[in-house]
């Protein structure tokens, strides 16, 4: 078998050759740190293309269906705009375009002779991590090991997808292994920030947060086991949602720790428009996942729940901010975002009240023993055929560092240690249950807290490599509460000036509060996060379309 390098080059000169040439520009130099202009400034795009890659999911699937706009020109204008994308950050793994285009010009033939659409996607592209499989296309995932395995049948969401009338295009880089906060691989390299090339795109859905900050995808899908669509989502400035555990099907797509069934992986949308998340979890939900894949919950979309019957009809909430973890206090940027959002809904005449955490250190603990039960071995069984090496951190000079908490440590554990580590986890979701529901005396409105608003992260978008905390998000994971990241504002180093040390909880806290310079974090998006209840998706979404109207109404 050729050294793994030789392998890894050869999968990365078949995608070159999958670029369709005429679209090769010529990128800004690497001082150009903001590239998100570039789209737009480098000529290939045409007047109505920028238009196109502009409009948001909801209007565009309007135009689609009335035939203002064709599927074939709608997804030409995104193709061309996720190829300027990928040469500015790197966010593609499999182009496969023509493809794209033939099922284009089938739907608006269909549109043509029938006058009606295929579904609610009809012609609507979609990009999809690197764990989707499509017939006839490889899915490494971004191991090299996985190279040259060619998928037979599509992947249930895939499917699912497609019969809605939905155009897959591009599939997006994610870290190898995707237990990582950001994303790079010994294939198709580091994925950066559009806002800020010098910072992280995040990970593992590191690829889609990228393509689509730069609008080279109107909607996509990522994947969330601790934080992989709401990092990414935060760091690059797009909404997205982390639904409950078999919301969205996942079978017949590529995954880490596979029969790992504790705290599951979930896939969800992510995009530069709000309507996004609405649109493809109704489409989904409707498609009736559940006859296809057995891990599917059976519940169709519930429009009485997304007008918010369990949550006062939507007038006069009650969300509660947490201003931190318990284990580590965010920078000045975050803490101002949820200031401005504090003070946004109470214009909006909503109740805002505090958050107190309870064993979120814990919760952290938890999901890591979890993980890394057998993580070591399912890692090193992967990348054995090949020889590659397990990737050891994301730091751009890999010298003499210090592996991130959430990696594994040791080789495993025996199945009765991991009962007792899943035991403890039921029991704390009992306890945060009980917490919840015991705000009700403080909130005024009859009800429990309506939903959390929190942190994505204690940062905005760090420099490569420095991404070592996904606690704000994987907390949620372990307790498999819905969460939905909007963004808010950008790092003004005016307004973001560093802080006075606070009480640190301890030496990590102290280390994120040292990596704060707001130079470094010039220009990167700052969002946060709505948490609600389990399988309360359609509230999610509508509590997080009221702050996001309350932010526009109070800016």
């Amino acid at each position: 078998m050729p050294h793994w390098t030789a392998l890894a080059a050869e999968k990365k000169q078949r995608q070159l050759k999958s670029i369709p040439q005429k679209w090769l520009v010529t990128p800004p130099p690497p001082s150009t740190l903001d590239v998100t202009g570039f789209p737009e400034s480098c000529g290939l795009l045409n007047a109505q293309e920028i238009e196109i890659t502009n409009t948001s999911v909801d209007v565009l699937l309007k135009k689609l269906a009335n035939a203002e706009w064709t599927a074939v020109d709608v997804t030409t204008a995104f193709s061309k705009r996720a190829i300027v994308a990928h040469q500015l950050v790197n966010c593609l793994t499999e182009i496969f375009i023509d493809r794209a285009l033939a099922r284009a010009a089938e739907l608006d033939d269909h549109l043509k002779k029938t006058g009606k659409v295929i579904g609610p996607l009809h012609g609507l592209p979609i990009s999809l991590k690197d764990q989707l499989c499509i017939k006839g296309l490889e899915t490494t995932m971004g191991y090299v090991s996985w190279i040259g395995q060619y998928a037979e049948k599509n992947a249930v969401l895939v499917d699912t997808l497609i019969e809605c009338g939905a155009v897959p295009f591009v599939r997006t880089n994610i870290p190898q292994t995707l237990m990582w906060p950001e994303s790079f691989n010994n294939i198709f390299g580091r994925t950066t920030n559009p806002n800020n090339v010098s910072l992280t795109s995040g990970g593992s859905s590191g690829g889609e947060g990228a393509l689509i900050a730069l609008k080279g995808s109107p909607l996509g899908v990522g994947s969330d086991i601790g934080g992989s669509v709401r990092i990414p989502a935060a760091f690059c400035g797009i909404y997205g949602l982390r639904p409950s555990y078999g919301r969205v099907p996942y079978c017949g797509a590529r995954n880490s720790l596979e029969g790992q069934d504790s705290i599951l992986s979930v896939f969800g949308p992510m995009t530069s428009s709000l309507g996004g998340l609405k649109v493809f979890m109704k489409a989904v939900a409707n498609s009736k996942p559940w006859l296809k894949d057995p891990l599917a919950v059976r519940k169709k979309w519930d429009e009485e729940e997304y007008d918010l019957v369990d949550h006062g009809s939507g007038k006069d909430l009650c969300f509660a901010i947490m201003w931190n973890d318990g284990v580590v206090v965010p920078h000045p940027p975050i803490r101002r975002s949820l200031e401005i959002t504090k003070m946004a809904l109470q214009k909006a005449g909503h109740k805002v009240v505090d958050w107190k955490p309870i064993k979120h250190r814990l919760l952290g603990d938890v999901a890591r023993d979890i993980w890394n039960a057998a993580s070591a071995e399912d890692f090193m069984i992967t990348t054995s055929t090949t020889g590659e090496p397990i990737i050891a951190t994301m730091e751009l000079d890999d010298t003499d560092v210090e592996a991130a908490a959430f990696r594994p440590q040791n080789g495993g554990v025996t199945a009765y240690q991991l009962w007792q580590v899943q035991k403890l986890r039921q029991n704390i979701r009992k306890e945060y249950i009980d917490h919840w529901n015991a705000t009700a005396s403080e909130t005024g409105t009859g009800r429990p807290v309506d939903a959390i608003i929190c942190p994505a992260a204690p940062f905005a978008a760090p420099p490569h490599g420095k991404n070592k905390y996904a606690n704000y998000t994987t907390v949620w994971n372990t307790l498999d509460y819905p969460a939905a990241v909007f963004p808010v504002t950008t790092v003004d180093s005016t307004l973001d000036g560093k802080e006075p040390p606070h009480n640190f909880y301890d030496d990590f806290d102290k280390s994120v509060y040292e990596m704060y310079d707001p130079e470094k974090f010039k220009n990167a998006p700052v969002c946060l996060q709505l948490v609600g209840r389990t399988l309360e998706e359609e509230a999610v979404i509508k509590m997080t379309e009221i702050v996001d109207a309350a932010l526009a109404a109070a800016k």
